[in-house]
């Protein structure tokens, strides 16, 4: 797999998922958007996850251009998703920059309350239909749940962030016309089940993230990630769609230009 430099200058990208509001990015946001640029990754978003989440998101996509904001409440922070949460963020939403809401949906894999996901789940699904707004999902270890509740409240704008699962699984969601992003995880050598997903998604219908700082691909997988290294994922996924790197990069800026900025 290609290495990229930055003097190398490869395609400008989108990093459509990216946390430069965690804790771990939070302290020195402008030195990882300058390293993101030397990489050529110029356009990211910034995702939120509980109430400090949401407000940095915001903060760093309003003081920087090329930068969006996507707010909501993860399944793990839902507990404190109550009333009066709710009314700041159906307040946000209105706000600049914001693109979208999340990231929300079900997470099966730690012990918070089903029930208490699902409430903020179909609340969030309610906000982004009522700001004609994609719903960008979290879907772990509940793909059942999160496709019945997506089906059942008739969701037409929607990104599967971080897919993991199954061809089965990704077909599903890209034939309701669902945005299939993939992550540092393609890069894994264990992930052929995941490869193999994304060659039955449409290419119109592909995103790439890095979900920094978590997820870091090979050959920096263990370290803490960030949007620069969007440019990996991109080696890697172009290489298993038998595309250039160059070809993917635009596709995917572009797929990210129509579901997050209405731009064909």
């Amino acid at each position: 797999m290609a290495i990229y430099h930055p003097n190398e200058q490869p395609a400008p990208s989108y990093d459509s998922h990216t946390h430069l509001n965690d804790d771990q990015l939070f302290f020195d946001v402008p030195a990882y958007l300058g390293r993101a640029h030397e990489f050529q990754v110029l356009e990211m978003n910034i995702v939120g996850y509980n109430q400090v989440g949401n407000e940095r998101a915001l903060a760093i996509a309003q003081e920087n251009d090329g930068v969006y904001a996507i707010l909501g409440y993860q399944p793990e922070d839902t507990p404190d998703f109550d009333e009066e949460a709710l009314k700041v963020l159906a307040a946000q939403l209105h706000e600049d920059k914001v693109v979208a809401v999340g990231e929300t949906g079900l997470d099966y894999h730690w012990d918070t309350d089903p029930a208490i996901q699902k409430a903020a789940f179909l609340a969030q699904i309610k906000l982004a239909k009522e700001n004609d707004l994609p719903v960008v999902i979290h879907n772990r270890e509940a793909f059942d749940d999160v496709y019945q509740i997506l089906t059942e409240n008739d969701v037409k704008k929607a990104v599967i962030h971080s897919f993991s699962g199954t061809p089965e699984q990704a077909k599903a969601f890209a034939d309701l016309g669902y945005y299939i992003s993939f992550s540092g995880v393609v890069t894994f050598k264990k992930a052929e089940e995941v490869r193999e997903a994304a060659k039955v998604v449409p290419l119109e219908q592909i995103l790439v993230e890095t979900d920094a700082p978590y997820l870091a691909p090979v050959p920096n997988r263990g370290k803490t990630n960030e949007p620069g290294w969007t440019k990996y994922v991109i080696d890697s996924l172009a290489e298993t769609l038998g595309m250039t790197a160059d070809d993917l990069a635009g596709q995917t800026k572009q797929n990210a230009h129509r579901i997050f900025l209405n731009h064909d």
